[in-house]
């Protein structure tokens, strides 16, 4: 079996069924493998924008005029319009088809970055680096789009290793334009230097996925799915279990150069020689955290995860107080790691859930796979929103404990708590057996379903 040929304008693929191995083998991989470096390419750049203030505050000496507090709010505001335009960026795969919408969310990356080229000098008010900092959020949106559309392309059996993929390679943004700025530092150059590197990889990246990206008909014009998603408790159960991995991971990635300016007195370009080493190796190992949970379950991975993540949080409240830096940056690229490892595990375990769920409900073969990436690909965009939201409260957490303690040690106590409670939710959601609350009339569909979450 072989798959129909795109037609010409616009790219659009009629009919897609990856589930079926003749068809996958003979040029559904070929085409699914193409689609998502195009994707990653763009995502990449879209993180990179995303987290440039990170690497910016690091360039606005006292001359700015900013405190410390002011730059976490500032990095605050970037993250939160990030996770809120997931939403629609969600949407707009369904609207517009998934390369269609990527040339175009590529293409609207230049607005902030031209803006913010614009507005990068000492005398512009801090107001208006909020406002240019505003624009630079939509860069957090094409991560929702690309792993929407990423989703739509690929069989379950090899989820977990794809979408970990494209995240990780979206991630990688966030060390990559950490290490330009800290080649650019290091050579006395300016931050506009830096927005001019990225103002041509933006073109270049819209223009390359029009000409190798598809669409896939079968995604376009199920906006619906979205709002069955959003119905779904698990929807929610696991945007929360993402909150506490991906948000570490964006708020972590957004706030560490300033703990260690602020906290451990280090300089900008001291700081920017160990920022991007946590958010590097995070990336890295997100496929890993895919593949791991395709192998022996999501649900158990990002269990143990969220242990190793307290674990390492406690150490960070200890070597804060110590004032042991070396300890300090040790750990927490250990815990960069963890948060990127059950990035992986927590989005495998989406398609997963929804799959179950669909076998619950009766439905078999196509029919359950054709339900299960339908709900999936949509609740990918409102998790992936309200887990960008803890790197909101992560930037606010720091702020609070600066402005009250001196220190982060404050809100590296909440988040301690805070993985606690995931490891919790995950446990007794996913893992605790369930057969002792299955009502008697439950049908063996259900109760399979129960026991399978276990695997997902």
């Amino acid at each position: 079996m072989t798959a129909p040929a795109p037609t010409r304008r616009g790219r659009w693929i009629e009919r897609w069924d990856p589930e079926d191995e003749a068809f996958w083998n003979a040029t559904g991989e070929r085409i699914a493998r193409r689609n998502l470096w195009f994707s990653m390419l763009s995502e990449h750049i879209g993180f990179s924008v995303w987290t440039l203030w990170s690497v910016l505050v690091l360039f606005m000496g006292p001359e700015y005029g900013l405190t410390p507090a002011d730059k976490f709010l500032l990095t605050s505001v970037v993250t939160l319009v990030g996770a809120v335009v997931r939403v629609p960026y969600t949407f707009a795969v369904a609207v517009f088809g998934g390369r269609n919408w990527t040339v175009i969310s590529a293409s609207l990356l230049l607005v902030p970055t031209i803006a913010a080229f614009t507005v990068m000098k000492p005398g512009t008010s801090f107001s208006t680096f909020l406002l240019v900092g505003l624009l630079a959020g939509i860069g957090g949106g094409n991560f929702a789009s690309s792993m929407t559309n990423i989703n739509a392309f690929f069989p379950l059996r090899k989820k977990g290793w794809a979408l970990g993929l494209n995240a990780g390679g979206g991630n990688i943004g966030v060390p990559v334009i950490q290490l330009i700025a800290l080649a650019i530092i290091g050579a006395s150059g300016g931050p506009r230097v830096l927005l001019g590197i990225y103002i041509p990889l933006i073109v270049v990246a819209a223009v390359l996925a029009a000409l190798f990206m598809d669409n896939l008909a079968s995604v376009k014009n199920d906006t619906g799915a979205a709002k069955d998603a959003a119905r779904d408790g698990h929807t929610w159960i696991m945007a929360f279990l993402y909150v506490g991995t991906f948000g570490s991971f964006i708020g972590y990635s957004f706030a560490f150069g300033q703990v260690l300016t602020n906290q451990f007195g280090r300089t900008p370009l001291q700081a920017a020689y160990l920022t991007f080493i946590g958010p590097l190796l995070g990336s890295l190992i997100r496929p890993v955290g895919g593949w791991l949970a395709d192998r022996y379950g999501g649900a158990r991975i990002t269990l143990w995860n969220y242990v190793g993540m307290a674990a390492a949080t406690a150490v960070l409240i200890g070597a804060g107080m110590r004032k042991s830096l070396p300890l300090f940056v040790s750990v927490f690229v250990v815990l960069f790691v963890l948060s990127g490892l059950g990035n992986g595990s927590t989005y495998k375990m989406i398609p997963g859930i929804f799959q179950a769920k669909a076998l619950a409900r009766g439905l078999e073969g196509e029919a359950a796979v054709a339900h299960g990436r339908r709900l999936s690909g949509a609740a990918m965009g409102l998790i992936g929103a309200v887990g960008a939201l803890g790197g909101v409260g992560i930037n606010l957490a720091f702020r609070q404990s600066f402005l009250s303690y001196g220190s982060g040690t404050g809100a590296f106590v909440a988040f301690l708590g805070f993985y606690a409670v995931c490891f919790v939710v995950t446990w007794a959601v996913y893992l605790r057996r369930p057969i002792g609350r299955i009502p008697a009339k439950a049908s063996a569909s259900e109760e399979k379903a129960q026991l399978s979450y276990a695997e997902v």
